[in-house]
């Protein structure tokens, strides 16, 4: 939980894939479809483990050998065939996220995304869910032209756009990755830990909290209301 003397930011910035969405069911389904259609073996390392770098990079690690270029080629390929006909209707919401935005929403925070998920994904999922019009702005990795490099980027160029100050938003995520992103643009962090990453303890990336459940971020507001 948030520590008692900590306050809820103005506004609040959140992943998708682990910290949002659980992603896991419709990426699984989809890369081993890519590497079926490619004939090429996957390896053993659990997939849950590679989620939150781009697609292409995920179905590297995931390869049971070295590919080159044309072989990660088609697998990205393959895969995003069929993650954007089948995969993403596999890709709910975790429990209490709805109810949480609505809520965080509905008590004046404002809310956006920032995420390494293709944008028309990212779009078509949330408003699947009935979420997309919770969020002031979608930001993602190809959300302009040439991409974002990174998070941080991505981070930064939402504070500029909107007039933000860093220490009045939160980044809520699941990786290390966020939590960088957090910590290099100056803004607390906050680790969901039902996603597929972590931040362990002791590292030097500073986490403002750790939550299990998104129930918990608006329990944090319901406090801050009643003072």
């Amino acid at each position: 939980m948030p520590d008692a003397g900590c306050a809820l930011p103005r506004n609040v910035l959140f992943d998708l894939d682990g910290t949002l969405l659980d992603s896991l069911p419709g990426i699984q389904y989809s890369a081993e479809a890519a590497f079926r259609a490619c004939g090429i073996e996957a390896g053993m390392t659990p997939l849950r483990s590679l989620i939150g770098p781009p697609i292409r990079t995920i179905l590297e690690r995931m390869a049971a050998r070295p590919v080159d270029k044309a072989e990660l080629d088609s697998l990205e390929q393959s895969f995003r065939w069929s993650y954007d006909t089948e995969g993403w209707r596999m890709t709910p919401h975790y429990e209490g996220a709805v109810a949480s935005l609505k809520a965080l929403k509905e008590n004046g925070r404002r809310l956006f995304v920032v995420s390494n998920k293709p944008r028309h994904i990212s779009v078509r999922i949330l408003e699947a869910e009935g979420t997309l019009a919770i969020f002031d702005e979608v930001v993602t990795r190809d959300s302009r032209v040439p991409p974002y490099r990174d998070k941080l980027e991505m981070v930064t160029k939402l504070l500029q756009k909107w007039e933000l100050t860093a220490g009045e938003c939160l980044l809520v995520g699941d990786t290390m990755e966020d939590a960088e992103a957090a910590s290099n643009s100056r803004m607390p962090f906050c680790l969901m830990t039902h996603g597929y990453g972590d931040v362990p303890m002791g590292v030097p990336v500073p986490v403002a909290f750790r939550l299990e459940h998104f129930s918990e971020l608006v329990l944090r507001v319901a406090q801050e209301n009643a003072k």
